[in-house]
């Protein structure tokens, strides 16, 4: 057997180049006040763009699971065209200062090769290692946590010195980066894509792959609840993370970017941890209560010691990071557990179905925090609102999503395997 046939070299390296590209989208609020300051804009204007990037990735996910079920070659050249081709065209329309143009390369175009980067990897990997299904998609998942955490130096060396007023000295160096990190990226997802690979001996069930059935799916109570799990736990994890500056400006922490990166790494750590962890269990679904109910004990005792008003830095600390791990083991934990509930054949378009959810909390989760800030001045109160609806999860966790397995093929399938049987 070739040397480089193997699971480290032909799923997970290339998983880690497309994810680690890819989740640089995180790095938004390092630029966007820079971007704003260039064109002339405010920022709550420029802010739209990263909200459409979230959106579009849900939504492209969503429509194009067939499409990378059928062929991860195409889609993965497809990924990096689009979002490559989205980050060169941000930089373009910043020198041209029109913020449609921004909306259209870094929200849409960019957002489409997102989604389509981010479910690619994922039925190879879960191929390779079978026995480890979690811990491989934990590893990929984590290249998207830990974007952030390698891409922010180089950014900050791209956009170069500020002065006083925290303005950029060299003012064209906002839209230059753009262009260079899309030539670091095109490198990357395109050595990614050509190492990607199936394992020897796998033929794609096609006929049973094509046959899924949208109808069946959204219908399905089991898939209801995975979906309205994730998307409170994505809802609840960016309602927080939102409020990480403000909170720790409110009780006089001094060293934010510290705590950034610390719970940067919980973000990350979560994606493996949690997901692994699943391998050993009975039921994955133990997992999403093990984040609930996690979750929800760190922001009560946060409520009970009045952490955010008597300034107890270190439970405040502890609830993010806490909060942050859990966020994240909830993206990693998903495949396998919609590969357990529907099957390993028809994953990336089921998994792509319920990433719609990441769509509509990329729209809702900063804005629920935002709004009971603004209409309660009060932090604790924000606490109560995500606490409520971990609980919310918590319930839908042991009540609807239950351990069977569920059929979500086409009836003309169905019936075509019933005369072959029979």
């Amino acid at each position: 057997m070739n040397k480089f046939e193997n699971k480290w070299i032909r799923a997970v390296l290339p998983a880690l180049l497309i994810h680690c590209s890819i989740g640089t989208v995180y790095c938004w609020s390092l630029f966007k006040g820079d971007i704003a300051s260039y064109i002339g804009k405010p920022i709550s204007e420029v802010e739209w763009a990263f909200s459409i990037a979230i959106f579009v990735l849900g939504m492209s996910a969503a429509f194009g699971g067939k499409f990378v079920e059928k062929d991860i070659h195409k889609s993965s050249l497809l990924a990096a065209i689009f979002f490559v081709a989205g980050m060169a065209g941000t930089g373009f329309f910043i020198y041209q200062k029109s913020l449609i143009g921004i909306y259209v390369s870094y929200g849409i175009v960019m957002g489409i090769g997102l989604g389509i980067g981010y479910l690619t990897p994922v039925k190879t990997l879960m191929l390779w290692f079978k026995e480890q299904k979690g811990l491989a998609t934990g590893l990929a998942v984590a290249g998207f946590g830990l974007a952030k955490v390698i891409a922010s130096p180089l950014m900050e060396k791209l956009l170069g010195e500020r002065n006083n007023e925290g303005i950029l000295v060299n003012q064209a160096n906002i839209y230059t980066m753009f262009y260079i990190l899309a030539g670091i990226y095109l490198v990357m997802m395109v050595a990614g894509h050509l190492a990607l690979k199936k394992p020897a001996g796998y033929e794609e069930e096609s006929a049973q792959s094509m046959s899924f059935s949208y109808r069946k799916a959204l219908t399905n109570k089991t898939f209801i609840g995975i979906w309205l799990m994730f998307y409170i736990n994505i809802t609840c994890g960016l309602a927080l993370i939102a409020q990480e500056k403000g909170i720790l400006a409110f009780i006089g922490f001094g060293a934010i970017g510290l705590v950034s990166s610390l719970t940067a790494i919980f973000n990350a750590g979560g994606r493996i941890i949690f997901s692994s962890w699943g391998d050993r269990l009975k039921d994955r679904n133990s997992i999403y209560k093990i984040i609930f109910i996690s979750s929800i004990s760190v922001i009560l005792l946060t409520v009970v010691f009045d952490g955010i008003n008597n300034s107890l830095a270190f439970l405040i600390i502890a609830l993010l990071c806490i909060v942050n791990a859990g966020y994240g083991g909830g993206f990693s934990t998903l495949p396998p557990l919609l590969s357990d509930r529907f099957g390993l054949n028809s994953i990336s378009t089921v998994h792509g179905l319920s990433l719609s959810a990441w769509a509509w909390a990329g729209l809702t989760g900063n804005q629920l925090s935002a709004y009971v800030l603004e209409k309660t001045q009060s932090y604790d109160m924000v606490l109560y609102v995500i606490m409520a609806l971990f609980t919310i999860a918590t319930l839908i966790s042991i009540f609807i999503v239950k351990p069977e397995k569920v059929n979500v093929e086409s009836e003309e399938f169905n019936r075509k395997e019933e005369i072959a049987i029979g």
